[in-house]
């Protein structure tokens, strides 16, 4: 696969400054019933003072907030103010491993540390509590408003000791408030925690699966029975973390170990566990029970090897990530594991109605691309009933993001609504706010930012308002790359 255009690698380039302000520019109509707050989450730099970071998951993060009040829309962001951020206030030298930079020194100052928390991956609003995620420690607690970091959330002591890690891919119940979650930890044995937090925030655990040979996992689904797991063989090579290798760059697809696919009970009882071929995927999408079957939607890669270079690589590779597709698995109760194509459009990051969330949904839509390679150029909408994919491209110089939706009202139609998308402009080095009809791609709006946004994950909107006359924290001083 061809390197990307250096115009578009600016996409990398840190943010040094926090910002406040109200959008400068504005085309099109702001709907006036599209209130609320998106947060939006990713790494904000990849630098601090002489290291260069190796890997796109080790960067700092850094949330960005779009409030929408109606008439006007008001922009900020904030650093999650974690130990390695917080460090790099007063110190220009890389003081924890990340999970594929390593710390200078060689193997004495590696093996056997903990990668940093940098918690840049995914961002949830649950019990009036505004979260940043990463998925090997515990989430970090921010105001919803200001954005200030109130250091690490436990979740009343649930998280505390060894079960600590907390995934970056929450779902949540739409008809209790629940939120469900897991987190993996590999000492002393190898365990899969899954996790129940109620509608005020109280947490507990539901299920702990131990497996000797746990692979890396990534996201979970949620059906109205079920937490769906679809464990692909990606395991670790000991060896190498022994040397002191970071944890992603020690890792390896083994197709011959098979995907498990784990159906884990909401309510108690006993995991079921489904064999099947090897698979490649990072996120999967919206599930749901069919009568006795199991369904879960997921984006499939072709290629382990490239997908794992692009991440390491990313500067050059990322925004032009290997063939995909949009799948779909029926769990029959025999152990049977059917498979549909529902897109063969190459695209990721996929999103639905959360409304829908554990039932069945019929669009799903993704950033993608309609070239066989090349960046994500193109918002996608892929019809579960078959019929054809929609794309809507923003400009042959753009990298778009995750596509959010926002339905017009509590009781709209499933597609009747907004998708919000974060777009950076290769010519400009600006991003801006894309917002589309979420019924056949039409342009609404587009928010302009004064710079650009670095390349991002995840994001979360809520109608709550954040209030744009609270105070922002006065910001460090922040350290130049």
């Amino acid at each position: 696969m061809a390197a990307i255009a250096p115009a578009l690698s600016r996409i990398f380039e840190p943010l040094a400054d926090e910002h406040d302000y109200p959008a400068p520019q504005i085309d099109g109509t702001l709907p006036p019933d599209l209130t609320g707050t998106l947060y939006r989450i990713g790494p904000g730099r990849w630098e601090i003072g002489r290291t260069r970071l190796d890997h796109l998951f080790d960067g700092d993060g850094m949330v960005s907030q779009f409030i929408f009040d109606g008439r006007s829309v008001r922009f900020r962001n904030r650093y999650v103010r974690t130990r390695q951020f917080v460090d790099s206030l007063t110190s220009d030298r890389l003081r924890r491993p990340g999970v594929g930079t390593a710390r200078p020194g060689g193997l004495l100052a590696n093996a056997g540390r903990i990668p940093a928390n940098v918690a840049n991956t995914g961002v949830a609003l649950h019990a009036e509590r505004l979260l940043a995620l990463w998925e090997g420690g515990p989430p970090h607690r921010l105001d919803p408003d200001t954005l200030q970091t109130h250091g690490t959330h436990d979740f009343d002591g649930a998280l505390r000791g060894l079960l600590k890690s907390f995934s970056a891919h929450p779902k949540w119940d739409p008809r209790t408030g629940e939120m469900f979650n897991f987190g993996q930890d590999f000492s002393p044995l190898p365990t899969l925690n899954c996790w129940k937090a109620d509608s005020r925030g109280g947490m507990s655990r539901i299920a702990s699966v131990r497996m000797l040979d746990m692979p890396w996992n990534h996201d979970v689904a949620l059906t109205s029975r079920h937490l769906v797991f679809v464990l692909d063989p990606y395991l670790f090579d000991l060896r190498r973390l022994a040397a002191g290798h970071g944890v992603m760059t020690a890792l390896e697809h083994r197709p011959a170990k098979g995907t498990r696919f784990l159906l884990v009970p909401r309510d108690g009882g006993p995991v079921r566990i489904v064999e099947h071929d090897a698979l490649i995927h990072v996120h999967v999408s919206n599930a749901f029970e069919d009568g006795p079957d199991t369904v879960v939607d997921l984006v499939l890669f072709e290629d382990f090897a490239t997908l794992k270079r692009d991440l390491t690589d990313f500067r050059a590779s990322f925004t032009a990530l290997p063939p995909s597709r949009l799948m779909r698995y029926r769990i029959t109760p025999n152990g049977r594991v059917i498979a549909e194509e529902l897109a063969d459009v190459p695209g990721e990051f996929p999103q639905y109605d959360w409304r829908l969330s554990g039932h069945e949904h019929r669009f799903t839509y993704m950033t993608g691309r309609t070239a066989s390679s090349g960046p994500y150029d193109s918002v996608l909408k892929v019809d579960g009933e078959g019929g054809p994919v929609q794309a809507h491209s923003l400009g042959a110089d753009a990298y778009v993001g995750e596509p959010i939706f926002v339905p017009r009202s509590p009781d709209s139609a499933e597609d009747d609504g907004w998708l919000l998308a974060v777009v950076y402009s290769s010519a400009e080095h600006r991003s801006r706010l894309e917002i589309l009809d979420a019924r056949g791609l039409a342009p609404v709006a587009a928010v302009h930012l004064d710079h650009h946004l670095p390349l991002g994950f995840h994001g979360t909107f809520t109608r709550r308002v954040a209030s744009p006359d609270a105070p922002v924290p006065r910001p460090e001083a922040l350290p130049t790359p």
